[in-house]
């Protein structure tokens, strides 16, 4: 009876030491897994104008010719948007309700929709997803100043006229990393994440702000208090 019992707890404790290296060998699946699954921000390519630099400015008309500025400094004070779409792109059309919703909750930002092509070649787009209200402009020459080459793609040109982010944009978490990068001051999100240095003259600051903070911004996105700096400049 006594040796039955002791086969039992050994074989017990086996089970037991198993289940252990199982759990083991799950945790650390699941962070070789979250590591491959970083953050993805939108693709940014090395065509067109560089993040940091004045975004070319282009004085435009939209769809019902009121007057539309891509580029320069805001008055307003208010960030620009820009998402390239297109009556042929799937993808554009299911982003329309995202990027809506992303500048309903974002302050001080407008949105600009463009494409380019013949106007009668939009008009079905336009009516389907009421873009007649909206600022949606046709310009050829638009699309190649910023060199677009596959859509949906997007610009976000802060207040002052600096071109903050850009990129390829598939997806809510595509967009919404356009102003991750601005508030971090970087390029891109995969810019951040690899600890990439600031693009020149690219400075944090507040989400959708005007792009002139009150104290700069390191790398890493943390603020460095003018005391800090003061004594920083005093060594």
């Amino acid at each position: 009876m006594l040796e039955a019992l002791l086969i039992s707890n050994l074989v017990l404790w086996i089970a037991v030491l198993a289940l252990i290296a199982v759990v083991f060998a799950l945790v650390r699946q699941i962070g070789v897994l979250h590591e491959r699954i970083a953050p993805a921000g939108a693709l940014v390519g090395r065509e067109g104008p560089r993040v940091g630099e004045l975004a070319p400015r282009f004085d435009l008309k939209d769809w019902a010719g009121r007057p539309c500025r891509v580029g320069g400094e805001d008055l307003e004070r208010k960030s620009t948007l820009v998402v390239f779409v297109s009556p042929t792109c799937t993808v554009c059309e299911t982003l329309l309700p995202i990027v809506d919703s992303i500048v309903d909750a974002e302050r001080r930002l407008r949105l600009i929709l463009a494409s380019d092509g013949a106007r009668e070649e939009h008009e079905s787009f336009v009516r389907t997803h009421g873009l007649a209200e909206r600022t949606y402009v046709l310009s050829t020459d638009l699309g190649l100043g910023y060199q677009v080459g596959k859509l949906p793609y997007a610009l976000l040109i802060d207040a002052d006229g600096v071109l903050r982010a850009k990129g390829l944009v598939n997806t809510r978490e595509h967009v919404e990393s356009l102003f991750e990068a601005m508030e971090r001051g970087v390029g891109s999100v995969q810019e951040y994440l690899n600890g990439g240095a600031r693009p020149p003259g690219a400075l944090g600051g507040s989400r959708a702000g005007n792009g002139a903070p009150a104290a700069r911004q390191n790398a890493l996105g943390d603020r460095v208090p003018p005391a800090e700096r003061e004594r920083r400049g005093a060594r």
